[in-house]
């Protein structure tokens, strides 16, 4: 068998390496991360069975970071268990959502509540989650986003020239000059449809903790304003979709590899008793 060369085991390691090694953003349009914000640390994305899945802390805040990666304005509907971020109601795909500016960056760090305020998001046990308290409980533990493209503006219309008027054209006889059509009025708000949270499979695990969800935390300051956005289309252009759950419960799942146990180190004689020294007299009276 012919040896591998160094530069083909090298790659091969490295792939390796990649398979196992947890990635942190996740999209093609929009990267999507999860951030603690209480440690300032990305959270490490899993890949399990076509899903990508992170580890929450039961009351560490987070926030959602979004990153536009193209060079075009995006539109981004933002689902928290099956919820949208900014209105509130049951996530579909005719809902207002976050416009990105072209390489621009945002945290999404609440529900939103006004223009200048949200409730910070925050992992907490299911029954205690936003969703679970205002009747909806079938889809916590989901993030998901819909990506959409912006219409492009059409062209300006092209003048064209009238034609020469034929010696016999009537003198009260006049070509018209082509006009193109008048380009579409943008929507007043930025709006979208919300990616339909991931309908939820059952789940079959040891009930070693709560099932995470996303509370309504405490009021915020973080101001937005409004755009103008036409979407190229009804459908998104990216759903991304992000799992979560407790480190406890993943590792239950399979998810997370088992933590390893430090193994006691080997004695040369394990039954023999310990080693004993002169013991201090007693005190003096």
């Amino acid at each position: 068998m012919k040896p591998l060369s160094p530069l083909l085991c090298a790659t091969a390691l490295a792939a390796a390496l990649l398979a196992t090694t947890p990635a942190h953003a996740v999209g093609r349009l929009v990267d999507v991360d999860v951030i603690d914000r209480d440690s300032g640390a990305r959270l490490p994305v899993y890949s399990h069975q076509g899903e990508w899945w992170v580890a929450g802390r039961p009351g560490a805040r987070y926030a959602v970071r979004l990153r536009n990666t193209s060079g075009e304005r995006l539109l981004g509907v933002l689902a928290i268990d099956g919820v949208n971020a900014i209105t509130g109601d049951t996530a579909a795909w005719a809902q207002s959502g976050y416009v990105l500016g072209r390489r621009q960056q945002a945290q999404i760090t609440g529900w939103r509540k006004s223009d200048a305020e949200v409730a910070a998001f925050h992992f907490t046990a299911l029954p205690l989650s936003y969703a679970a308290r205002t009747g909806r409980p079938d889809h916590v533990g989901v993030i998901g986003l819909a990506v959409f493209r912006e219409r492009a503006a059409p062209p300006p219309p092209v003048p064209y020239p009238a034609p020469a008027r034929s010696r016999e054209m009537p003198a009260t006889g006049e070509a018209s000059a082509l006009s193109g059509q008048a380009a579409p009025a943008p929507s007043a708000l930025a709006d979208a449809e919300s990616a339909p949270a991931a309908r939820a499979e059952a789940r079959q695990m040891a009930p070693t903790a709560p099932r995470l969800g996303t509370g309504h935390g405490a009021r915020e300051y973080s101001a937005i304003s409004h755009t103008a956005f036409e979407r190229r289309a009804s459908q998104p252009d990216e759903v991304i979709t992000l799992r979560y759950d407790s480190r406890e419960n993943l590792l239950a799942l399979g998810i997370l590899p088992p933590e390893p146990v430090a193994a006691a180190r080997p004695r040369a004689f394990p039954d023999a008793p310990p080693v004993r020294y002169t013991p201090d007299p007693p005190a003096w009276r």
